[in-house]
């Protein structure tokens, strides 16, 4: 199903294709707020629109900073490091790129301002910032558990008399948020910033510092340990300054191009925007994939995943250090359940303080698609899986924007995956999966709809047959419930039990020969009380919900050609080609009427045209699921066409279109 809350994905094949990655969120948010804190405008080119920087945006705004936005440029009217309001109420949403930077600004700004954000974020820590600004006397308070926003800040007296410390090994925003503040008061002395622990996420503070000395500020560092801020230091406008496309976003659709090599039908997926010489330590991500077996192919200005290495037919399963891609490493979690070996990524305990603890949410993810995963405070490992033990899932994300992208990845796998609230892209990347969906390929469809005795279903067996695809009989599904009801003494207007029924129907279409378990029963569904039967359960919503899993799950390489009624409408509204077949009604009604004497049942061709006038009417006018052309459904009239010539156009629109 998909909906709004629910974006259903289909079974992939491949992929190929570029992408243009949306500005980096981590660069896009340290940008503004120099910009903000600078001297003079800054004219910003390629800057990310998403949930995180329109906190950032609205914040600024409420501080009195004037940004002139024209799509993806705006220009910021620096205020010289002293914000024009003295007091603010600030929604910081679940920004951390956001929050913990304009705390330690505002901490020095001499006035009164309020930061919260969501659920979430008033879970997420923050103590370690504070008690460095606080150390120096800045005016900050809780105004909820002690150690997580909401915040309550005041004038203070900030005054640096010796080293300030801080904590490296929880989050790295801590660091980058001090370094971003510090040169407001080293205009007369110097600012010498400890980090106590190891340092996590190095590649981000390399980033704040990049930024920092576009900015005018030099900072001088000493083994990612000491960082000291010269004296004199202030911020300067540099006039110009393109934002980089996002490295993290990157890592989905490099693995897109890894994994789509499995099965040899890809072609390279390029990320443009992003190179080798990127600031970003997210581009780490193309290196890992090289050691794990995937063709990387490097450019200026792109990087592309051109399938698996030569002579690999799985990813690499092995131990990766992740404590300077923590983001990326994601994606990593998922492209292990295609690896030869299991894989243990480490370094990682800062996903336990995201906008979700991500290990969690892994392993409960990766659980439900049947992977087998260990997990410990600052590590994961997750074993490859095989066909058989793959299982359908919809993805939870935790209003997790990284949980609903690297999870797509899945679609690779032989299951059918549905993403819960896919909404949440927004955070960073708002079109991703229009952008996923331009690079990947999914499992092809043909649907021929059409009424009955119009003779779709020996065409779409046809059909199959010639490319070698997999055939559904979608009206046999109906028949085949109602069959085994009408067995087992199933009210017709029971929908729970016809439901559950319908969730465990052992059928399979082998060409034109229907199987229900080992029993042949093609001829079995074709009596006409089951006829009946079928057309009666066939209106109960839930049924009709327990059927449209199982005809999605009957989606599987190398392609699928679909009949019934609601096939292109419905079912498979993605399909590559959709195909309405229709015919006189006294056409149909001979055809008809020449396959139930062929059955044995004997009736008259006007028995047979009143009951096919009478179905039409009832096809079209049901109100659940009404027989009608798809919108972009190619019309075939088979009145004065044979079966051979019917296939052949069905197929030689199908060549048009593959």
């Amino acid at each position: 199903m998909t909906s709004p809350e629910i974006l259903a994905l289909p079974p992939l094949l491949g992929a190929g294709g570029s992408v243009r990655l949306p500005g980096s969120k981590s660069i896009s948010n340290r940008v503004l707020l120099l910009a903000a804190l600078s001297q003079g405008p800054t004219y910003i080119t390629g800057l990310l629109d998403s949930d995180d920087t329109q906190v950032m945006l609205a914040a600024l705004a409420k501080l009195g900073v004037r940004v002139d936005r024209d799509g993806a440029a705006a220009t910021v009217h620096g205020c010289d490091g002293r914000f024009p309001a003295r007091e603010a109420d600030l929604f910081m949403g679940n920004a951390g790129t956001a929050i913990r930077p304009l705390t330690a600004a505002l901490a020095l700004s001499s006035g009164r301002y309020a930061l919260h954000g969501v659920a979430r974020m008033h879970e997420r820590p923050i103590k370690d910032l504070v008690d460095a600004l606080v150390a120096i006397g800045c005016d900050i308070g809780y105004t909820g558990n002690v150690g997580y926003p909401p915040l309550a800040l005041g004038p203070g007296r900030p005054c640096v008399r010796g080293p300030l410390s801080v904590r490296g090994d929880v989050s790295s925003q801590f660091l980058t948020a001090l370094l971003l503040a510090m040169p407001l008061l080293a205009r007369d002395q110097t600012i010498e910033v400890n980090v106590v622990g190891t340092l996590i996420s190095r590649p981000y503070i390399d980033i704040t510092l990049r930024l920092l000395a576009r900015f005018g500020v030099h900072v001088d560092n000493q083994d990612w340990q000491r960082f000291v801020i010269p004296a004199g230091s202030a911020y300067a406008s540099p006039g110009r300054i393109a934002i980089e496309a996002d490295a993290s976003s990157a890592s989905y659709f490099l693995a897109a191009g890894a994994l789509g090599g499995l099965r040899g039908t890809s072609t390279p997926v390029r990320v443009e925007g992003v190179d080798a010489q990127s600031m970003q330590g997210d581009v780490e991500f193309a290196r890992v994939l090289e050691r794990l077996g995937v063709a990387i192919v490097w450019g200026e200005g792109w990087i592309a995943a051109a399938g698996l290495q030569p002579g690999r037919k799985r990813l690499i399963g092995t131990d990766i250090d992740c404590l300077a891609i923590p983001d990326a490493a994601m994606t990593l979690a998922i492209t292990a359940l295609f690896g030869d070996a299991p894989t243990r990524l480490t370094g990682i305990g800062s996903w336990r303080v995201k906008e979700t603890d991500r290990i969690a949410a892994m392993v409960a993810e990766l659980t439900k698609l049947g992977a087998r995963v260990e997990a410990g405070a600052d590590w994961l490992r997750v074993h490859p899986m095989q066909g058989d033990a793959w299982r359908n899932a919809i993805i939870d994300t935790y209003d997790d924007h990284r949980m609903a992208m690297c999870f797509s990845l899945a679609s690779f796998g032989p299951v059918n995956i549905a993403i819960r609230d896919p909404g949440c892209v927004r955070k960073t990347f708002p079109g991703y999966f229009q952008s996923f969906a331009a690079v990947v390929r999914p499992v092809p469809v043909i649907t021929i709809d059409g009424p009955t005795a119009s003779g779709k279903g020996t065409v779409a067996a046809n059909v199959a047959r010639a490319l070698g695809f997999h055939y559904l009989d979608s009206g046999a599904l109906y028949r085949a419930l109602a069959l085994l009801a009408l067995r087992e003494g199933i009210a017709l207007d029971d929908a729970p039990r016809l439901a559950a029924l319908a969730q465990t129907l052992p059928l399979r279409c082998d060409g034109a020969t229907i199987w229900l378990g080992a029993e042949d029963v093609t001829r079995a569904i074709r009596a006409e009380e089951v006829g009946q039967a079928a057309s009666t359960l066939a209106v109960l919503p839930p049924v009709r919900q327990a059927l449209l899993e199982l005809q999605h799950n009957l989606r599987r390489a190398p392609g699928l050609v679909a009949d019934g009624r609601d096939m292109g409408t419905v079912v498979f509204p993605d399909a590559g080609l959709k195909v309405f077949l229709s015919a006189a009604t006294g056409a149909r009604a001979e055809r008809r009427h020449k396959q139930l004497i062929y059955q044995g049942i004997c009736t008259s061709i006007d028995e047979v045209l009143a009951d096919l006038r009478s179905r039409d009417a009832r096809d079209t006018a049901r109100d659940v699921a009404a027989l009608r052309p798809a919108d972009e459904a190619l019309a075939l009239d088979s009145s004065d066409l044979n079966v051979e010539e019917t296939v052949e156009q069905v197929l030689q629109w199908w060549r048009q279109r593959a």
